[in-house]
Parts: C-alpha cells; sequence; structure tokens
C-alpha cells in the first residue's frame, strides 16, 4: 500500500499539471481572434459542418494537444482528378479550420511538372468550392522554389545532405533489399565533403546531368541499424526531372524538390498549426520534424514552434476503384501482355469502359457531382463516419444510404416511365385533356404543387401490366383494375395488342367508378409527357473487391458488369419537370450547384445531365428509392 506523504505528492503533482492546462486554454481564450479578409477560410455548406465531428473524438484530441488559432490547409498533387476520399480530406482540413474560426489554405502540391495539367488544377480547385468551402488563399509548391533551393544548399553546408549518384537498385541494397531485411549499409557518396557536394549540386541544377544520374539525399539515420522507420534512410530531397517544363515556372528548373522535402518547410513557409494528413504518412511523421529541425523551423521534441503532423483514418469504398492508373484504364483502354500456359504471350486490346473521369459509375468527384449527388449530402456521410486514426472501409450501399436520406427530404417529386406502354382509356372523349393539382411533397399537400395533365392516352411502366393475371400481382392485367395515382377514378384492362416484335405495344382500358380502393396504384404520364433519355446505374464491377482482381494482364475485363449502364431511351417524364428546368418551382433545393433532382415517384432519384442527347434531355439515376441487394448482379 502506497503511504500517505506519497498519496499526497502525487495528487498535489496530478493537481499542479490540471492547473497549468487550465491556465493555458484560458490564455488562449483571451487572445483576439484572427480576422481573414472577406470570406477567407470559411465555407458556403451548411452550419453542420462544424458539427460534434470536431469537437469530441480524435479532431478534439488533435486540437487539445495543441490550442492555438488553427491554420490548416489541403494540398493535393495536380495530377488526376479528386476522388471520393479526398472528399473526406477536404472535409477535415477545411472543417476544423472552420470550427476553430480559423483559416485554410488551399496549396497545390506541383513538384512534378512530367504530371500535372492544368485541367486537374481547375478541377481541383472546382471540387473544393463545390463541396462548399473557400480557401483562406490558393498557394502553389513553386512558389517557394528559390527559397527550397536555398535551402537545399544549407541542408548541405549543415552537412545533412549529400549528392549521390547511386542507381535505383544500388540504393535499395543500402536499404536492405527489396524486403529491407539485409543489411543496411552507407552509400558511398554519403561521407564526401560539403563542398563537392554543393559543387554536384549545382551541376545537377545546370544541367550536367540526367534524370536518375544523381540526386541530392538527405543525411538521415541510413547507417543506424537501430532505426527501423524507412523513413529516415536518406530520402531523396531534389532529384532531376526529364519532362522538365513547368506550368508556372517555365524551363527554368531541371531540378524540383521531392514531397519529403517541400511538404514539411511549405507548411511551416504558411505557418501550419495543424498539418493533417492520412495514416499512410504516419512514418513520415519523423522526417518531417527531422528535417523541419535540422533548418530551425522547429524545436526538437517540441510543439511549440513549427507545424504538428497528425494523421487520420483514410475513407476508402469498397466494390469500386480509386486508383489514378487503373480509372484511366477505364477512361482511355489498355493494350496488356497475356501470358499463356506454354509461357508464350500475346497481346490482348480492352477499349475504353466508360465515357471519361466524370462518368457517373466512377467515384471520382467530377463523376459524383454528375451523378447528381449533392455536395451537402457527401459530407453529411463523412460526418457520419466520423474521423478516428482507423482505415474506414465502407460498402457503396451505406453511401447510397446517406444520399437516399438527403434527397428524401430535399426534392420534390415527379411522376417518370421508363419502359412506357400506352393504355387508352376508351370512355374518354378524344380529346379529353384535364388539369391535376399534384403537390410535389405528397407529405405536405398544401405546399406548392404543379398542373398533372390527364389525357384519353397515357403511358404506364411495361412492368406494370401483365397479360396474364396472377394472385400475387396487383398490378394492371387484362380484367383486373388498377388505381393510377392522383387520378380520381381507377381503370380496368379489357384488352392489349402486340407489335411483330411480340411484345405489347397498346392496352385498351376502361375507368372503373367504385368506392372501394383499389389493391394498388401505380404511376403514369399522360400524352402531353416528355420524352427524355433515362440511365440507371448498377455497379461497375460484378466483384465485391475489384482491386484484387488481375490488373497487370487485363483480367478485370472479364469481370465488367454489363448491366452497369442501362438506358432507357424512350422515356416519359410529366411536363412539371419544366417548371424545375426553368428554376420556376421553389423546391427545397440546398445543392452548392445547379443540378436538378427530383425523386421519380417508385423509380429512384435522378437529376438532369448538363449535356442532352440530339436535343433529348437525359437523366442519370442518383440512387434508387430503397437498398437493392441484388443490383450488383
Amino acid at each position: 500500500m502506497e503511504a500517505p506523504k506519497e498519496m499526497s505528492k502525487r495528487a498535489a503533482e496530478k493537481a499542479k499539471k490540471k492547473l497549468e492546462k487550465a491556465k493555458k486554454k484560458e490564455e488562449y481564450a483571451l487572445r483576439p481572434k484572427q480576422q481573414p479578409d472577406d470570406t477567407a477560410g470559411t465555407t458556403t455548406a451548411s452550419s453542420q459542418a462544424s458539427g460534434s465531428v470536431f469537437a469530441e473524438g480524435w479532431l478534439k484530441r488533435v486540437y487539445e494537444e495543441k490550442p492555438v488559432p488553427v491554420r490548416t490547409r489541403f494540398p493535393p498533387e495536380p495530377n488526376g482528378f479528386l476522388h471520393i476520399g479526398h472528399a473526406k480530406a477536404i472535409a477535415v482540413n477545411f472543417g476544423f479550420a472552420k470550427h476553430h474560426n480559423g483559416i485554410c489554405f488551399l496549396r497545390y502540391d506541383d513538384t512534378n511538372p512530367a504530371k500535372e495539367e492544368e485541367i486537374y488544377f481547375t478541377a481541383i480547385q472546382d471540387m473544393v468550392r463545390w463541396l462548399g468551402f473557400e480557401p483562406y488563399q490558393i498557394t502553389y509548391s513553386s512558389d517557394h522554389f528559390d527559397r527550397l533551393y536555398e535551402l537545399a544548399e544549407e541542408l548541405i553546408r549543415r552537412d545533412k545532405g549529400y549528392v549521390c549518384h547511386c542507381s535505383r537498385d544500388e540504393i535499395n541494397l543500402q536499404r536492405g533489399g527489396k524486403d529491407n531485411k539485409g543489411p543496411r549499409f552507407a552509400c558511398g557518396h554519403r561521407d564526401r565533403p560539403i563542398d563537392e557536394s554543393l559543387e554536384e549540386f549545382r551541376a545537377m541544377r545546370d544541367g550536367k546531368y540526367k534524370p536518375g544520374e544523381a540526386h541530392l539525399r538527405m543525411k538521415q539515420s541510413l547507417t543506424d541499424l537501430n532505426e527501423g522507420n524507412p523513413q529516415m534512410w536518406d530520402l531523396a530531397a531534389y532529384r532531376i526531372v526529364e519532362k522538365n517544363h513547368h506550368h508556372r515556372t517555365g524551363d527554368r528548373w531541371r531540378i524540383y524538390p521531392t514531397y519529403d522535402f517541400t511538404h514539411c518547410l511549405c507548411d511551416s513557409f504558411e505557418e501550419i498549426s495543424h498539418s493533417l494528413c492520412t495514416t499512410e504518412f504516419f512514418l513520415s511523421r519523423k522526417s518531417y520534424d527531422w528535417l523541419l529541425e535540422v533548418l530551425d523551423f522547429k524545436v526538437p521534441n517540441s510543439e511549440e514552434k513549427g507545424p504538428m503532423q497528425r494523421e487520420y483514418g483514410r475513407l476508402n469504398v469498397a466494390g469500386t476503384i480509386l486508383s489514378k492508373r487503373r480509372i484511366q484504364m477505364l477512361v482511355d483502354g489498355t493494350t496488356v501482355e497475356v501470358k499463356g500456359p506454354d509461357g508464350s504471350t500475346t497481346t490482348k486490346t480492352i477499349p475504353p469502359t466508360v465515357r471519361g473521369w466524370d462518368d457517373p459509375r466512377l467515384y471520382t468527384l467530377v463523376a459524383i457531382r454528375r451523378r447528381g449527388v449533392p455536395a451537402e449530402a457527401l459530407l453529411n456521410f463523412v460526418r457520419e463516419l466520423g474521423v478516428t486514426d482507423a482505415l474506414t472501409n465502407i460498402q457503396i450501399t451505406r453511401f447510397e444510404a446517406t444520399v437516399r436520406k438527403y434527397l428524401e427530404r430535399s426534392v420534390p417529386r415527379l411522376m417518370l416511365v421508363l419502359d412506357p406502354i400506352p393504355v387508352v382509356i376508351e370512355d374518354l372523349p378524344e380529346d379529353y385533356d384535364e388539369e391535376l393539382a399534384v403537390p410535389f411533397d405528397p407529405k405536405k399537400p398544401d405546399g406548392e404543387s404543379r398542373l398533372v395533365p390527364l389525357t384519353r392516352t397515357v403511358y404506364i411502366d411495361r412492368s406494370d401490366f401483365r397479360e396474364e393475371d396472377s394472385p400475387e400481382f396487383f398490378r394492371l392485367a387484362p380484367g383486373k383494375a388498377v388505381g393510377l395515382l392522383n387520378v380520381p377514378f381507377s381503370i380496368k384492362a379489357t384488352s392489349f395488342t402486340k407489335g411483330d416484335d411480340g411484345r405489347v405495344n397498346e392496352i385498351r382500358a376502361v375507368k372503373v367508378e367504385s368506392n372501394e380502393k383499389p389493391k394498388a396504384f401505380i404511376h403514369w404520364v399522360s400524352s402531353k409527357g416528355n420524352n427524355v433519355i433515362a440511365r440507371r446505374y448498377n455497379t461497375l464491377f460484378n466483384s465485391e473487391e475489384p482491386n484484387a482482381l488481375d490488373w497487370k494482364e487485363g483480367g478485370w475485363a472479364d469481370d465488367l458488369n454489363p448491366d452497369s449502364e442501362v438506358v432507357h431511351r424512350e422515356a416519359v417524364v410529366e411536363p412539371g419537370i419544366d417548371l424545375l428546368m426553368k428554376g420556376h418551382a421553389k423546391h427545397p433545393n440546398l445543392a452548392s450547384d445547379d443540378l436538378v433532382r427530383f425523386q421519380a415517384v417508385r423509380t429512384g432519384y435522378f437529376c438532369i445531365d448538363p449535356e442532352s442527347e440530339e436535343g433529348v434531355p437525359v437523366l442519370n439515376q442518383i440512387v434508387t428509392l430503397k437498398e437493392d441487394s441484388g443490383k450488383a448482379k
């Protein structure tokens, strides 16, 4: 048992630490809040963006580690289109800053001109703003190329950097081989004189060497056999790039800094307080701090000076492909070499699978937006998952459930018939034309409504008619009555005709006047309806784990779902869609874009695609009305 005196001493120390922590928080609370210019660091998304995800759990603990004015950044590489995983990174960095009245930069990590294109810079900025966030400032790593170069020379002067001429295989051996289990040993250039490394580094800059012939390495802990972190095994700081024309600096530079050299220093230049990244950068925290400490941007073993890196679990959605390289294969098609059982190889050409990076079957952000998912629904999805340091591996159905829940309370209802069959109500006059007032939201009968025309000929969906009746079928069949949504009478099929293809091409029916409520109501569109092309979407692959497929020899192509996109070219929608397209209907569109969305009654949620086909509007199915467990099949 502990002595009373020792207990008293421990309690006093505990109380002292608690008091110091409270005093620190109080001092911060009394500091004047930063007032960024205009809307800097703010978001136009709903106030939910500053919800409990930032006030509890992992993000709360991160802030408590360093309770200072918050400055964050979202630092994408402009070498491809962002995907759904980046939505979490955007929401975390911008949302964390907003919650703490701070600021967030959008910083392009443009240090590899060989892979960067202007289209990616524009698309990234568009996606950040589509999600409802406005950067405090848009910056580029290339803003600091001169300063980074000067610091690289300073690194050499401090004997913490050296120019290496080893090949990739030789460096691999120095690090213990491919499996890193072999002996580690120093590069032969590691101990070259400082002046010699400076001279060689300037020779790299001036074009003496070709790519791969020389690079600047950081002198970390490669020779310390107790150092198990590969991020400390003399990482590269600068390399020569073959395609060296840069979108901002032109042909000035032949050498470019690596991510490991650039990222932490740019964080320091921009006075980032909390450098938030995903857990694959956990080992990089040590090299991040090492470089800042070596160049005096950070106090060793302290968070008081310099940025603090912390890592959260990335968002991964199962059942889809997020790899840029693999999506490129889907977009452009590819040619692969296939090995036969006898060791021979044949060439296999796989044509493009999707129409582009914004094809609604993909999970890039441009594709998600084009499919019609509202930005706020995507942010809700991120908030519901929360932020921890564990990998978040989510099924597509969970994402769709969040989108469905959001749309259910935010879009109007219309009637859309995908596969129409005309029904002639024989006991109505030829010129019959009645306008029915129908609310956009059936749960709000007194809310805004539209006029739905009822004519002698109406269209119903082919799935709502059977040539032969059966007890379990409650929709239209010969001799059976069924209700039409919002119509004051039922109809009964009396006959039908077929075309040369053997399919029913017309149904004849009569009104049924009865006080008895029909067993079922079906949706319909009058002969005044608008022709549209409707696209419905299913999973792109039959496999639940497409990443595990054979991507090297093209085996993934055999797993493509032939029904990933089902197109209905003869679909018809009620004329009320014109009101939505012209913006005349005051429906509660809470989205941060101008896409027209609606619930197609009994069918699914749709949006109008930005492009039409030969003047005919195109509809994209956002999600089904309810989860369809068999749709992948």
